[in-house]
């Protein structure tokens, strides 16, 4: 897969939804009821982060939900994309950009949305043929005001802002005419998933789905 088709598969994901939750799973064993609460508030893109022992069976179990698109996040080698491939990820997020994570995305055939911050880290993603771009950490870096500054000069790039991003300030993202959604960890709390409340964290996925686009 090349990194335009990767990109175009990527772009088409992020425009499904406003906010692609990003999670980080603790218990495997609730993954397919949170996947579940999620698509029915209108978010089916589900970022399930390598940060815990128990993503890659989360990512097993939500993939198997019906209306759901399951990616892996914080993949950073190509043995992270192997692993994530096997247990079911359509896509990728790293927080960078390597060109070994480009080989071994390729020839898994699997998605990658590619992390970058600086105008030079753009120009580097386009050069090797991606323009949907994730961009992190968004607030650390100088957030929405950072981030219009770079559609003029590079308008053919769209953008997942990721870090940071919050209720409060997703709109000023969203309103930028190169920002296609956002990725966002407040949907799925710790103390809601770790209690099956799958009620509280459907409501706050309708109210993201809700958010107002460009």
């Amino acid at each position: 897969m090349t990194p335009e088709l990767q990109s175009r598969r990527t772009k088409a994901l992020c425009q499904l939804a406003p906010v692609i939750p990003v999670i980080v799973i603790r218990d495997a064993a609730h993954a397919a009821d949170l996947a579940r609460a999620l698509i029915a508030g209108g978010l089916p893109v589900l970022e399930v982060t390598l940060r815990s022992d128990a993503a890659l069976d989360a990512i097993r179990a939500m993939s198997a939900v019906e209306g759901g698109h399951v990616g892996a996040g914080t993949v950073l080698t190509p043995d992270d994309a192997k692993r994530a491939k096997d247990a079911g990820a359509t896509f990728a997020v790293s927080p960078g950009l390597t060109d070994r994570l480009i080989t071994a995305c390729a020839d898994l055939e699997l998605a990658l949305l590619p992390g970058t911050v600086t105008a030079s880290e753009v120009m580097r993603a386009l050069d090797a043929g991606f323009d949907m771009l994730k961009f992190f950490p968004a607030e650390a870096v100088g957030g929405a005001p950072a981030l219009k500054s770079l559609a003029g000069p590079l308008p053919k790039v769209s953008f997942c802002p990721t870090g940071g991003v919050t209720p409060q300030n997703a709109n000023s993202y969203l309103s930028l005419p190169n920002v296609v959604c956002v990725g966002g960890s407040w949907i799925v709390t710790d103390a809601d998933a770790a209690a099956g409340n799958w009620q509280a964290i459907e409501d706050r996925a309708r109210t993201a789905a809700a958010l107002p686009r460009g």
